[in-house]
């Protein structure tokens, strides 16, 4: 199960990169990115229903961890879209105040579902049974997230998808807030006194930004692939291209998968045994007579 999952979801988001490199206005590029995720939800619920769980832990996985991935993009990618579509005509004052009411909507949603956005962002797990099996709720109390089969959903599934979306939608907001403080449709470059460039193979910036998602290392997990690329991008003045391929390239290697993470811990492990080795011990300076 969690190997279909991964797979069907790398497929949706290497679709997902292919539309936000094309030269669409953004709106559209949304409404494509919605269309993706609509029909990867409906293959993936078409599976689940011939599917059965083997135990009750793949059963949380599947709802805590692998159907939320697919509908937090979708809702994410709604809410940016009616965002954008919505957006008033006017100067900065007005754009503002839209952005600032947004934000103000995201806040009373996370005060709204406290306890249980608390629940996630502690990563508990005691209440997971209750939370992500199917069956253990009364429809009735839960209509306000439940999708209305409760053969693909349990009482907290599409609420952690919309905690998962509403979180990046925030992020995102609050960028387009900073672009009209600064007056500027690029984020503020951090100064540096010395520009870096990178120098080694792009596929190895690929394999380590990669890397770096699958840890979790930016935004408490909640980073983007595209999103990080961007970043790197621009600090090291390199252009990824079709880095997705890239990582496609990766994983069809038949030895080894992360050969520049590899030279990365070789390369680290040298430099601390060499500046062991040049370390000069007290001792060596006493003449012993």
């Amino acid at each position: 199960m969690n190997t279909f999952t991964e797979r069907f979801y790398n497929a949706m988001e290497n679709q997902l990169n292919e539309v936000s490199l094309n030269t669409l206005i953004e709106t559209e590029q949304l409404k494509e990115s919605i269309k993706i995720c609509k029909k990867a939800m409906a293959k993936l619920k078409k599976y689940i229903s011939s599917h059965s769980f083997e135990t009750v832990e793949e059963e949380i996985n599947f709802f805590k961890e692998g159907k939320p991935r697919f509908y937090a993009k979708y809702i994410y990618f709604i809410n940016v879209y009616n965002f954008l579509i919505q957006m008033p005509l006017g100067g900065d004052e007005i754009l503002k105040d839209y952005i600032t009411y947004e934000l103000t909507d995201l806040k009373r949603f996370f005060d709204h579902n406290q306890a249980f956005y608390q629940y996630y962002r502690s990563d508990s797990s005691q209440m997971d049974e209750i939370y992500f099996t199917r069956g253990g709720f009364d429809v009735h109390v839960e209509l306000e997230n439940f999708e209305e089969d409760d053969l693909y959903s349990t009482s907290h599934d599409y609420k952690l998808s919309k905690i998962i979306a509403n979180e990046k939608y925030q992020e995102y907001l609050n960028l387009e807030l900073q672009k009209i403080i600064h007056h500027d449709d690029q984020p503020q470059e951090i100064g540096i006194d010395l520009p870096l460039t990178w120098t080694f193979n792009k596929t190895d910036l690929v394999e380590l930004i990669y890397s770096l998602v699958a840890l979790g290392v930016f935004n408490n997990g909640n980073s983007e692939i595209k999103s990080v690329v961007s970043f790197f991008q621009t600090a090291f003045h390199v252009d990824l291209g079709s880095y997705y391929h890239k990582y496609t390239d990766i994983t069809r290697r038949k030895k080894e998968r992360t050969s520049f993470l590899d030279k990365l811990k070789f390369a680290l492990l040298r430099r601390m045994d060499d500046k062991f080795d040049m370390a000069v011990s007290p001792q060596q300076f006493i003449k012993f007579e």
